[in-house]
């Protein structure tokens, strides 16, 4: 055992015994805590181990949440179009997750919480799954699982790679202890060239190193199921037929009143128009329906049972993995996570959709594209909520600007796709070098 690895194992209890009080507290508050959570330690029910074991062997995907679990489907179903004998693993973090992943699965996929990254524990789940391969989506890079993998003899990749300029620093600057962890990792697809030039520049071998496009941002069409029409529903609630319809998507703490009080300016040049809100959290929507309330606004729960539909001016989206659905019913699109929080959401989908966007100032998990979007005419930036509720109104009463919008950012997302595909052919060759290769 390294010296990382000991310490490692030596810290990590630590930190558990302080944060998982915290995480039970969650978990029971959203109702969620009986539900798999034996899972979290790789205590799973009989039925689940008994396919464990029989399937196998198995190619198990790590996605944390709901992003990654999208980029974790898209991947399974080009895989598994290529060959149908493929058995998979689909683990994830958040409960989220887990039902939009549980809604989503295929046949040959088995979807299950990721243990948490104790020795013992990810020792016991690794043993009864035997990967042949782990994958892991973007940047969920868990030490003692990796290590158990490689004991088992899986080969490991880290897909959809990212690595922000302020990641590279920290890593950097946790080098030493980084680096026997990147040694593990034999395939790391990134998304840009930038990315490749910071995984070396960190320790990892150049021939390690793929250069595959973003996953998120290939053709969702091609490898995801089509959209589902929505557009009864909002008739359904009140939205009228000819309705241009504004959403908010993945919006984040105080986002909702700017959106909302924009919303209600633009309402009073255009009548005829409805609003969306997709909070990035689900258990925020509530909160979120008393905050549109109070900004003048007629919400209700996309969950609700009754509602006043000669009122309503508001959905709030308290679904999961509906939002690429509800892109398919809307004229324009605001990006959360940009405003008031730092970040931002994933553009794609609705671009894919053919829909203009808007975003805030702060997109530094996605900067590369959404900087080459500014820079092709694809996407507009609101720096505040006068900016926002200009830009937003534009798309709706200039047709001509919001379609050269989304034909500039349809062109701009053009050499990511085939990006599954790419990614999909570099798994199935394995890796180029030998384990003694190692970070460079």
């Amino acid at each position: 055992m390294t010296w990382t690895r000991f310490f490692y194992n030596l810290i990590l209890p630590l930190f558990l015994v302080i944060l998982l009080p915290r995480l039970l507290i969650q978990l029971f508050e959203r109702g969620k805590c009986g539900h798999k959570f034996g899972q979290r330690f790789a205590l799973y029910s009989r039925s689940v181990r008994s396919r464990l074991v029989a399937l196998r062997p198995w190619t198990w995907i790590h996605a944390v949440s709901v992003g990654e679990v999208l980029v974790a489907l898209k991947l399974i179903r080009c895989m598994e179009k290529k060959d149908p004998r493929c058995h998979f693993v689909l683990s994830t973090t958040t409960t989220a997750g887990l039902t939009l992943a549980e809604r989503e699965k295929s046949k040959t996929t088995e979807v299950i919480y990721n243990p948490i990254d104790l020795f013992i524990t990810v020792r016991r789940a690794i043993y009864l799954i035997r990967p042949q391969q782990l994958i892991l989506v973007e940047s969920e890079v868990w030490p003692n699982l990796v290590w158990a993998a490689k004991q088992y003899g899986a080969t490991v990749a880290l897909v959809n790679a990212r690595l922000s300029p302020r990641s590279e620093r920290r890593y950097l600057f946790f080098r030493p202890v980084i680096k026997p962890i990147l040694h593990t990792l034999d395939i790391i697809c990134v998304q840009n060239p930038s990315d490749t030039f910071r995984w070396e520049k960190i320790g990892v071998h150049p021939t390690r190193i793929h250069l595959t496009g973003s996953i998120k941002f290939d053709d969702a069409r091609a490898v995801y199921r089509p959209p589902r029409d929505l557009r009864p529903l909002l008739l359904s609630i009140g939205c009228p037929k000819n309705a241009l319809v504004l959403l908010g998507g993945s919006t984040h703490t105080g986002e909702e009143k700017i959106l909302g009080r924009a919303f209600l300016a633009i309402q009073r040049v255009i009548p005829n128009t409805f609003l969306l809100v997709a909070p990035r959290h689900t258990e925020r929507s509530k909160r979120v329906l008393k905050d549109l309330f109070g900004c003048g606004l007629y919400p209700v729960l996309r969950s609700a049972q009754s509602f006043l539909p000669s009122r309503i001016n508001c959905l709030v989206l308290d679904s999961i993995g509906e939002l690429q659905d509800w892109y398919s019913c809307v004229h324009a699109v605001f990006i959360g996570k940009s405003l008031t929080a730092h970040g931002g959401q994933n553009p794609a989908e609705a671009i894919t959709a053919g829909k203009p966007v808007t975003f805030g100032p702060h997109m530094e998990n996605f900067s590369a594209l959404a900087q080459e979007l500014l820079s092709v005419g694809g996407a507009v930036i609101s720096h505040n909520e006068q900016e926002l509720q200009g830009n937003l109104l534009r798309m709706l009463s200039d047709p001509a600007w919001a379609d050269s919008l989304c034909k500039n950012a349809v062109e701009c997302m053009r050499r990511h796709h085939g990006a599954t595909e790419r990614t999909r052919q570099i798994l199935k060759s394995g890796p180029l070098i030998s384990p003694s290769q190692g970070g460079g």
